[in-house]
Formats: C-alpha cells, structure tokens, sequence
C-alpha cells in the first residue's frame, strides 16, 4: 500500500481555505482513534497525540496565471469519460503501486477526465502535469491520456516516497509542488491548496469503495 494508515477526514478545509487571510495562522491536526483511523481536524485535540501540520494562510493561490498561456477549460461532458481510461489507470496503477481510487481522484479534480484540458499555469493533460514535471516523469506528450496517466502517477509515486507514504503531504505536494512542500516544512502557505486536498480526498474515498486497494 502507498500509505502508512487509513485516512478519515473531519477537518474543514474549504472552509478554513475561504476563512483564512495574509498571514493568518490555520494549523492542521491529525490523529488516530481507537480502531485506527487517522482524522484530520483544525482543532488541537485534547489528550491526544496529535500530529501538526502548520499552514500560514499568505496567498490565495499556488498556481498562477503564466504569460503565454492559453487555457483550455474541460469541455467533455460525456459520462463514459469516467471509464474511458480504465486500463491506462490500472496499468498505472499496478507499474508504480498507487491505488486507483488516489489516481482517479486526481485525475477527477486536475481535468475531471478531459484529457485536452489546459490551466493557466500551463498544466496540461488529464493529471495536469507541468510541461517539466511531465518530461522529467518521461511523458513526451501530456495530451496522449495513456503517457500522461502514467506520467502523473508516476511523480504520484515519486512524491509519495519522498514524504515518506504522507497522504496529505503527496496530495500537497503534487498541486503546490514538492519545492513549496519542503520550503514550508508541511503544507504550503495556498488556500488553494487546502481546497485541492480536501478535494482529492473526499473523491478518494468515494473511489476506493469501488476501487479497493
């Protein structure tokens, strides 16, 4: 498995995202109960080891607007989208050992499975890679949805290793970028990135239910 522990979210993310201004401190808390399953929350819990994630609220977006860039917004309404890259994402799955339900979920909330989509920052593809992040992960073409998936769940996986199996961290990691991650020590500075956490987790969970690990 990817992660060390099962995750469970309680904490509001959306709403400390929406809540929080320039240099407001917004902390994170995690812990494990009694039958193991870690919860997240923006509250110290009391008598509980808990683990920290510090967040200074100081910009509203960690991905911004590149000169040069032309935005494609998703435009594929069709339902068999959600099912048109099965094998890519199994194939994914099973080559770099990131569950499917994780890589779905990402894919879910980059592009919601428009493979042409475009963002302002100049991410590209269905996992919205940058143009060097993709290269560096070997996707020679981001528009091709077999090379991107395995591009995307490939730096999934590096990002995983490097922040030793942390989910949040891996999540965190892959929106704001490995750099921001280690720069700030635990989650970024980006509202937006609180937003895009509590995203991919919420359509983890959902996935995983039909798409166990």
């Amino acid at each position: 498995m990817i992660f060390k522990r099962t995750i469970f979210v309680t904490v509001f993310f959306a709403a400390l995202a929406m809540a929080f201004v320039a240099d407001v401190r917004a902390d994170i808390y995690s812990y494990t109960d009694e039958a193991g399953v870690i919860h997240f929350t923006n509250r110290k819990p009391s008598g509980k080891s808990a683990k920290r994630y510090k967040v200074y609220m100081k910009t509203p977006s960690s991905r911004m607007a590149r000169p040069g860039v032309t935005p494609v917004m998703a435009s594929d309404s069709n339902p068999k989208r959600y099912t048109r890259y099965d094998t890519s994402i199994l194939t994914a799955s099973q080559t770099h050992l990131i569950p499917q339900a994780f890589i779905r979920a990402v894919i879910r909330v980059e592009s919601d499975y428009d493979p042409n989509v475009v963002s302002v920052a100049g991410a590209q593809g269905l996992m919205q890679l940058m143009p060097a992040t993709g290269k560096r992960m070997g996707c020679t073409d981001p528009f091709d949805p077999h090379q991107n998936i395995m591009g995307g769940t490939r730096y999934l996986r590096y990002l995983a290793n490097l922040f030793s199996g942390d989910m949040v961290l891996t999540i965190a990691g892959y929106h704001a970028g490995e750099g921001a991650v280690r720069k700030y020590n635990g989650v970024p500075p980006y509202s937006s990135t609180l937003g895009y956490i509590e995203k991919v987790l919420k359509f983890y969970y959902h996935y995983k239910e039909k798409y166990p690990a």
